[in-house]
């Protein structure tokens, strides 16, 4: 990558994460201490997105890839925030909630990526 696709690639970064805040605060909003489904959501959303981004192969350039799935994508999704909102909830004693989230993360993000794999690889290349 060139030094003007690495700094694109920093502000996709950027954006993506103030996508994520957006997107979450969205829906969080007056929600104090409910089910974190507001990271659940970008984590699922983010998931089909870089599925569909993949699925598009060759179609997209390397560059692009990089920075969309990588930056943008990379910066909007988060694992972190499962792990921490998952430990958090363990810790207020929703054991319930915290394996809900873990393993609805999971299993959901792999669900979308694949259908966004799926429904890229319909494109023509």
């Amino acid at each position: 990558m060139n030094p003007i696709e690495i700094a694109a690639l920093l502000v996709g970064g950027g954006l993506g994460a103030a996508a994520r805040y957006l997107m979450d605060g969205a829906i969080m909003r007056g929600r104090a201490g409910a089910f974190p489904v507001g990271i659940l959501m970008v984590n699922v959303l983010g998931s089909f997105l870089l599925g569909l981004l993949t699925g598009l192969g060759p179609t997209v350039a390397p560059a692009w890839a990089s920075i969309l799935g990588i930056g943008a994508l990379g910066g909007f999704t988060t694992f972190s925030t499962v792990s921490v909102e998952t430990a958090l909830l363990a810790e207020r004693g929703r054991r319930d909630w915290a394996w809900i989230n873990l393993v609805g993360t999971l299993v959901l993000s792999l669900v979308a990526a694949a259908a966004g794999i799926l429904l890229g690889g319909l494109f023509p290349r």
